[in-house]
């Protein structure tokens, strides 16, 4: 039988992953997907998935968007400032037809606009004070520590480009929740983010949501740096994911005992 050679270099790729003991279905996912693969296998347990909050690694896909929605959960996602989005009032206009071909398709007037310009041209006067959560600071409050305490302006508009005209149930965009942090020392929003949450959402409700992600970090660092994520260096698919299990449980298991104690507790461990 005569031997069949693959070309280089993907012969020495095929090695590598066999010797690292990959699978060959194992490929490029892009992180978008692997969060909505792993939110469907966790209500496949049957744990309940409330909201969704992300930053704008996930935001900015507007694929990772639209499956949150095809799943009917609600999100508070970051995005970058090059977002582009309609105002609310934007409606789309069928152009006059020609009498030849076929007839034209409605079409905004106006192109999109990018989050940052529009809320800079809704002005510093709409942003509103919020405060969110109680910092780790000595404060003068009743509770005695810092609340952390920031300028927000929240907009209604309706997020722009192909993917989610495609997925839109007629002409006219989605309406969605457009939030961006002001403070009242910057020339301009620093922060960004999008939410499907229902429209009378009070904005301070709105902005706890979205900085909830908070949380989301300081697990991550806790996972890394007390329990040893970022310390693995072996070679191998199989052992990558002992560890990473692994660190997981642990952290599971420390979460768990931290919300059994009591908060005089877990102030004096």
């Amino acid at each position: 039988m005569k031997a069949h050679f693959l070309p280089w270099p993907f012969a020495s790729e095929v090695a590598r992953r066999t010797k690292c003991g990959i699978p060959e279905e194992g490929g490029h996912v892009e992180k978008w997907q692997l969060a909505l693969d792993m939110i469907d296998e966790t209500r496949m347990w049957g744990i309940d998935v409330p909201l969704v909050v992300a930053d704008g690694g996930y935001g900015d896909a507007a694929a990772c968007r639209l499956g949150l929605e095809e799943r009917q959960l609600g999100y508070a996602v970051g995005i970058s400032t090059t977002t582009t989005v309609q105002p609310e009032a934007a409606r789309p206009h069928a152009p006059p037809c020609s009498g030849r071909g076929p007839r034209p398709q409605p079409v905004h007037p106006e192109s999109a606009k990018t989050v940052k310009k529009l809320v800079i041209g809704a002005g510093k006067q709409a942003a509103k004070p919020v405060q969110w959560r109680e910092g780790s600071r000595p404060g003068t409050g009743r509770s005695g520590v810092k609340r952390m305490y920031s300028w927000f302006v929240a907009l209604r508009v309706r997020p722009a480009g192909r993917e989610i005209r495609k997925a839109a149930d007629g002409p006219e965009l989605p309406v969605r929740r457009l939030l961006a942090q002001w403070p009242a020392t910057e020339p301009e929003p620093v922060q960004f983010w999008l939410s499907n949450q229902p429209a009378d959402t009070p904005p301070a409700t709105l902005v706890r949501t979205a900085k909830l992600r908070r949380r989301i970090e300081h697990d991550y660092r806790e996972m890394k740096q007390a329990l040893g994520l970022a310390h693995f260096e072996g070679r191998t698919w199989r052992g990558r994911h002992h560890h990473v299990t692994l660190v997981s449980a642990a952290h599971a298991f420390r979460t768990l005992q931290r919300l059994t104690r009591s908060p005089k507790e877990t102030a004096s461990a």
